[in-house]
């Protein structure tokens, strides 16, 4: 393979060579269990003390308002499972979107065999949802909102500020799985009324395996881990003190280089939907064309199946993705792509190109380049673009 091209970043991250440095003495010199009570190993708790703290500053919040865990996977179990187990004396409905990721969408379902009732709300075509329909959708029994922050998938924000404020004016809970957001986007907790946040480290440049869940000071949330003390008794199991180190290292490189990266990934987001745009015909750009994250580009190719498109992409050696990684390998469309309206058949020629902070505007033309050669070429092998020439002439 000549070249190496990612843009996959939606998917994970490279971990950066400062976190593995400020990771690796916690895994030999200083590997003591935080719980243990001799001074070798209380250090540790006391680092893990001070990476709470700055992660907690990056979103406007208070050190013991933040909880590690896995991942977003889990942070976002922890949020739904725990809240409807705690709140369930109040009300036995919660609202979420129809464009969540599958730990959302796959833990409501669970939720509604045990008996709550769960409110999918539809996204216009650019995948944001409509403020006056969540205000239609709110019962007496809504205890939780859950509306992620940006999609994984096409990239497009949510009015998140305004879903807040409408939660908290009637008195229920605002969860927002900030997995794609955070790192990429500045967030405040107190300007966007959000009480439960997920987050996770290897998608922004941190290791995989660690994750938070910002739970706000007062939310009555039970355990979702037994069998010890640790993060405050609500999430049992020693900690990962070495995941922990590279996380919050990895949170505050991304919150001082934030404003740069954005810039320059904007940039070249923008440049390569003008290129494909203008010479690839017969493709739509999904999601916002403003209101997306700054790295993220998603395109359906007509008469184009996306698995040949990857395949190909990845013999001139770049990387990509048809949408979430944790469904990669599902032969159905993504429900994404459904959700804004694509039917079936252009649904299933998607593609999706996150870009990094390493990503070059020369890679984005080889990139580009490499699309119109692919594209043209499985055209030539469709009988459906075939019989769309014909009925065209």
């Amino acid at each position: 393979m000549e070249r190496f091209i990612y843009l996959d970043n939606a998917a994970t991250t490279k971990t950066a060579p400062e976190v593995v440095e400020a990771m690796l003495p916690y895994f030999t010199e200083k590997f003591g269990n935080p719980s243990s009570v001799y001074s070798f190993a209380a250090g540790n708790k006391e680092v893990i003390s001070g990476q709470r703290d700055a992660i907690a500053e990056v979103l406007g919040a208070k050190g013991n308002e933040i909880y590690f865990t896995a991942g977003g996977s889990e942070s976002d179990n922890w949020a739904l499972k725990a809240t409807a187990e705690a709140y369930a004396d109040k009300g036995n409905h919660i609202i979420t979107t129809k464009i969540e990721h599958h730990a959302i969408l796959h833990t409501a379902e669970y939720l509604e065999k045990r008996g709550f009732e769960v409110t999918y709300l539809d996204v216009d075509e650019d995948g944001r949802i409509s403020l006056d329909e969540l205000k239609r959708a709110i019962r007496p029994a809504t205890i939780l909102i859950s509306v992620m922050y940006a999609n994984n998938e096409i990239g497009t924000i949510q009015p998140v500020r305004e879903i807040g404020e409408i939660a908290h004016e009637n008195g229920i809970l605002f969860h927002t799985d900030a997995v794609q957001a955070f790192g990429q986007v500045p967030i405040n907790v107190d300007e966007c009324h959000i009480d439960m946040l997920s987050a996770s480290g290897h998608k922004l440049n941190g290791p995989k395996g660690i994750g938070f869940l910002y739970i706000r000071k007062g939310v009555k949330i039970r355990s979702f881990v037994h069998g010890g003390a640790q993060e405050r008794k609500r999430r049992a199991g020693t900690e990962n003190v070495p995941g922990i180190v590279g996380l919050g290292t990895a949170v505050k490189r991304a919150a001082a280089t934030m404003k740069e990266r954005a810039e320059q990934e904007r940039a070249l987001r923008d440049y390569m939907i003008g290129r494909v745009m203008e010479e690839i015909p017969y493709c739509r750009l999904n999601g916002h064309k403003t209101e997306r994250l700054p790295n993220n580009v998603n395109f359906s190719f007509r008469f184009v199946e996306g698995e040949s498109l990857l395949i190909m992409l990845d013999g001139k050696g770049i990387c990509a993705s048809s949408g979430s990684a944790c469904t990669s390998g599902s032969l159905d469309p993504s429900h994404v792509l459904l959700a804004i309206g694509l039917p079936h058949e252009i649904a299933h020629g998607s593609l999706r190109l996150t870009l990094g902070e390493e990503t070059t505007k020369e890679e984005i033309d080889y990139v580009v380049d490499s699309l119109k050669e692919i594209v043209a070429s499985l055209r030539n092998m469709s009988p459906l673009y075939e019989d769309f020439l014909k009925s065209s002439r």
